[in-house]
């Protein structure tokens, strides 16, 4: 996955104050935005100067007060629907392996910052079924490479961008590359294995076919694997009924972009297919796992700052690479996610 374009993004969100979303569309709903835009951006830039010990309190509330950009943006809220009180989510268990940090939301409905920003972004709360740090780390394409634990994971699978089928036929289903399905799954190399593990994978477990080593029945899946471990299989989903304005019905390749696009989520110029976490009925925005999981570690930094020192001390603790490269990701990526809900949000 590349970097992105953070100067960029900030450019264009800093254009955006001039000529604010459709949903700004008050003077306290535009000052706010104008407002909150620009405490986010000096709030990133600051944490971008300052060391671990201090720079997920700051990346967290610069991502707070763009949240609250985002709920002034927001079309669908109406009334003062679109003010945040308070944070709306917490976090207990320091005493815990930091892995095993848990995360709480208040319910669906208040206007807690975390609620009403996952409302506007169609993402869900968990309210007090916990979630560990370790499950929402995993949840960000930018810790694939940087596990926690040893313990099996549910990662984001990432396929193709908004260039799907581009210069291809016309055809009745959407066939894509899934890509990063874990080692231990390929190495079962059985059907049953790719089923148990798309359990927690709705949208991609609905598929209708995939590519098979031989064309006898039941014959096991054809993955490709990757020389780091793990690897992909193109796999296809028939188009929703009624879909299909090419030839003979069939659909054409924005029509197939548009479903890829309703079955996953954006990040870094691809899509991704998330897993669904506990009790929750869809998966988590990637904005939403970040804030989570800038939350757990600004609570931790704040209240718990001897912990959160030995947590960072190189020398001695096996987190601190993952936590460093996660904050440097944090103010890269990050302004990018904001631009783009924004962009989400204000259509």
């Amino acid at each position: 996955m590349n970097d992105l374009d953070a100067d960029e993004a900030w450019e264009r969100l800093r254009a955006s104050r001039s000529n604010p979303p459709a949903g700004a569309d008050t003077a306290p709903r535009r000052k706010t935005y104008s407002a909150a835009l620009e405490q986010a951006q000096q709030l990133f830039r600051a944490a971008a100067v300052v060391g671990p010990a201090t720079s997920p309190v700051l990346a967290f509330y610069g991502l707070s007060q763009a949240g609250r950009a985002i709920t002034s943006a927001a079309r669908s809220l109406d009334g003062e629907d679109w003010r945040l009180k308070a944070h709306g989510i917490k976090t207990t268990g320091f005493h815990l392996p930091f892995p095993d940090i848990e995360i709480r939301t208040e319910a669906s409905g208040t206007r807690g910052s975390f609620v009403k920003v996952s409302e506007v972004l169609d993402s869900p709360v968990w309210e007090m079924d916990p979630l560990r740090l370790e499950d929402v780390w995993d949840l960000l394409p930018s810790n694939l490479r940087y596990p926690l634990t040893t313990r099996d994971r549910l990662t984001p699978l990432c396929t193709v961008g908004d260039d799907i089928g581009v210069g291809t036929h016309e055809h009745s289903l959407l066939s894509v590359p899934v890509c990063d399905i874990p080692g231990r799954v390929i190495d079962a190399g059985t059907r049953e294995a790719l089923a148990a593990f798309l359990v927690s994978y709705p949208t991609v477990a609905q598929h209708e076919s995939y590519v098979i080593t031989t064309w006898r029945p039941g014959a096991p899946p054809d993955y490709t694997r990757y020389q780091h471990g793990g690897g992909e299989l193109v796999m296809s989903w028939l188009m929703p009924e009624g879909v299909g304005t090419g030839f003979d019905g069939n659909a054409t390749s924005a029509e197939r972009v548009a479903h890829l696009r309703s079955m996953t989520r954006g990040y870094a110029g691809s899509r991704y297919f998330l897993p669904v976490l506990g009790s929750m009925k869809r998966e988590l925005h990637p904005l939403m796992a970040w804030w989570a999981v800038l939350f757990a570690l600004s609570m931790l930094a704040r209240y718990e700052p001897a912990t959160w020192g030995t947590l960072i001390n190189v020398d001695n603790s096996k987190y601190t690479v993952p936590i460093e490269r996660l904050l440097e990701r944090a103010l890269n990526h990050l302004p990018v996610l904001i631009a783009d809900a924004i962009t989400e949000v204000g259509a």
